[in-house]
């Protein structure tokens, strides 16, 4: 069995080093639990936002966001975040730099475009990002999954995996959550799509050799 960890989106702007962007509570505490899945895995990937300050989904405060839109590819309203040249865009210190990962991935580059998952550019699924791609060319039956947010973008990149057909765990040491409310349902959601969900290394070495196993 090849084993893949993904790190998804474990960026400044998603932590609290970032107020004004979405300060995700203890996202910049998560390097360590990223390490730990690398350590288990023969193939690293990662992904980034990468967004335009002038996206049409973008709205000047916290207050404005979560609004539903009618846009095609950005189905809420955010405020600006990770914006390229800026710390918000820049990964957690102690991570690898993203030509070091084996693969890796930038979303939600055109205005237009605000993804969630990695492994597809657009919401309807339909552009991939060649993230499953690489993990089938490369012979991988199990994905590890962690970063930023767990509701949003870990969640569907998690879901992404699971329907191409990888097993998948998640590593929730290496995850938070933009709302507790939203945590729950999203752990709920991928639990019924057969992911495994990991409190401890015990237990996401278990998920594996149990995949192994099979």
């Amino acid at each position: 069995m090849k084993i893949a960890s993904f790190d998804i989106d474990a960026q400044k702007g998603f932590t609290p080093l970032c107020p004004d962007e979405l300060p995700v509570p203890g996202g910049d505490g998560i390097v360590p639990a990223l390490q730990e899945m690398a350590e288990r895995a023969h193939l690293r990937l990662g992904s980034k936002d990468a967004h335009s300050p002038q996206a049409p989904w973008v709205v000047a405060s916290h207050a404005e966001m979560l609004r539903s839109l009618p846009l095609a590819n950005a189905d809420l309203s955010w405020v600006s975040h990770c914006v390229p040249g800026t710390p918000g865009f820049e990964l957690l210190d102690g991570l690898p730099q993203p030509l070091d990962y084996d693969y890796f991935v930038w979303k939600g580059v055109e205005p237009d475009l605000h993804p969630y998952g990695a492994c597809y550019h657009d919401l309807a699924e339909r552009r991939s990002t060649g993230a499953i791609e690489f993990l089938r060319q490369n012979g991988v039956s199990h994905v590890v999954v962690g970063g930023l947010a767990l509701d949003y973008c870990v969640k569907t990149t998690a879901l992404q995996l699971r329907r191409a057909g990888f097993a998948v765990s998640l590593y929730l040491p290496a995850c938070r959550a933009i709302a507790e409310s939203t945590a729950r349902a999203a752990e709920a959601e991928m639990r019924a799509a057969g992911i495994a969900l990991c409190a401890s290394p015990e237990a996401l070495d278990a998920s594996l050799n149990s995949s192994l196993e099979c």
